[in-house]
């Protein structure tokens, strides 16, 4: 037996600020994939829901809910909360399932209604919880974390707010072609340069927004898969859901402090590169086999440490792929080919389900407009919360 599953339907609800639950995201996500797969929803075996923390103890319970509002069928359920990485860990727990024989044919969903502005812990005193901290201790937002970011970069690499604003410019350029996507316009480098400052150095177009959206997909074993007509799909073959190793020598959130590396030895790679070198050595590929990448943009400085992470190149190395064009649509290896969350926002639950909905119609070669050619092999990439994180890799 192998690792791979088939990826036979993905659905999505367009990304924005649409005054709705998640519920009704999540539902019309999950229909679409359904219809996509050519699957009733009568004969999915098991649901797993990414949970949503704002939507009150139906978010919590995500998997039943969506199971509910589509229709109880005796479905069995799951629901996974691991902050940004919540969609990735949907779907290795649908995976996982398919390959230990319990489900034929497994639901995953993710939804989200996103509060205007920042994200920010709920209410209440809890000294325990280290994002609450970071908000009572530091007043430390999301974006005053991304700014640290950029300035470590332009500390050690020598990046610019040029280099940072040409991600922009890129991710823009894709999300403009892209239906799905919240903002549907081209900006130039000198828009970016001209928006307002957020966290020095980068400025309201380098930081993704806060958005509503949805995504699903409808996953099954290869056999079933053959049963019912799809003799060659797009595969799921491997998910990476790695935490950190000891000691951790750069600042993540929530954490906001490092470990001492005075006795210790930092180890051989970074957390998200860990992510990216399990997931390549479980579908026995590599950074050179790479067709196109999805990588989670909460700022664009943080999308040119993903290039270095994915093995794209060098340490320090990412600013001139951007520059060279690499990553754009017609580059090389296209990164964000969907826009990123650049264009999307970011609607947590969902958002790693998105990324491997990008890779499903680019390998098959549907994504019309923002297509890339000969695409073979995907890869998405996400961090979150907590020592939160994964890799996805999607072949033909």
């Amino acid at each position: 037996m192998t690792g791979d599953i088939a990826v036979l339907g993905a659905g999505m609800h367009p990304w924005g600020k649409w005054g709705h639950g998640f519920v009704r995201y999540g539902v019309i996500a999950a229909r679409a994939a359904l219809a996509d797969a050519g699957v009733d929803w009568r004969r999915i075996d098991s649901v797993v829901g990414a949970n949503t923390v704002r939507g009150g103890y139906p978010g919590q319970v995500a998997g039943a809910t969506f199971a509910r509002a589509l229709g109880w069928q005796g479905a069995r359920v799951t629901s996974v909360y691991a902050a940004c990485a919540s969609g990735a860990q949907a779907i290795g727990t649908a995976r996982s399932q398919i390959l230990a024989g319990q489900s034929d044919v497994v639901l995953v969903v993710g939804a989200d209604a996103a509060p205007k502005g920042f994200f920010a812990p709920a209410g209440g005193d809890r000294p325990d919880d280290p994002d609450w901290l970071r908000f009572r201790v530091l007043g430390a937002t999301n974006p005053a974390y991304f700014g640290l970011y950029a300035r470590r970069r332009m500390a050690l690499h020598g990046d610019t707010p040029d280099d940072f604003a040409l991600v922009k410019v890129k991710n823009a350029a894709a999300g403009a072609l892209n239906p799905y996507a919240r903002y549907r316009t081209a900006v130039s480098a000198a828009e970016v340069a001209a928006s307002p400052v957020v966290a020095d150095p980068l400025r309201l177009l380098d930081i993704c927004a806060t958005s509503d959206g949805a995504a699903a997909l409808v996953l099954s074993s290869m056999e079933f898969a053959r049963r019912h007509g799809s003799a060659s799909p797009v595969r799921i073959s491997a998910v990476s859901t790695l935490t950190p190793a000891y000691p951790r020598t750069v600042l993540d959130l929530p954490d906001i402090a490092t470990d001492s590396a005075a006795a210790v030895d930092p180890p051989p790679r970074s957390f998200r590169a860990s992510l990216l070198t399990a997931a390549y050595d479980e579908a026995g590929a590599g950074p050179e086999d790479v067709s196109l990448a999805e990588v989670y943009d909460l700022s664009t400085a943080l999308e040119l440490e993903w290039y270095e992470d994915l093995g794209l190149c060098g340490p320090g190395e990412g600013a001139k792929l951007v520059r060279d064009g690499v990553t754009a649509l017609g580059g090389r290896v296209p990164v964000n080919a969907s826009g990123g969350l650049a264009s999307f926002g970011e609607a947590v639950p969902a958002q790693a389900i998105a990324q491997v909905c990008e890779l499903t119609r680019q390998l098959r070669g549907a994504a019309g407009e923002r297509q890339v050619a000969g695409a073979r092999v995907g890869v998405s990439a996400n961090q979150g919360l907590f020592g939160h994180g994964s890799a996805v890799v999607v072949t033909r």
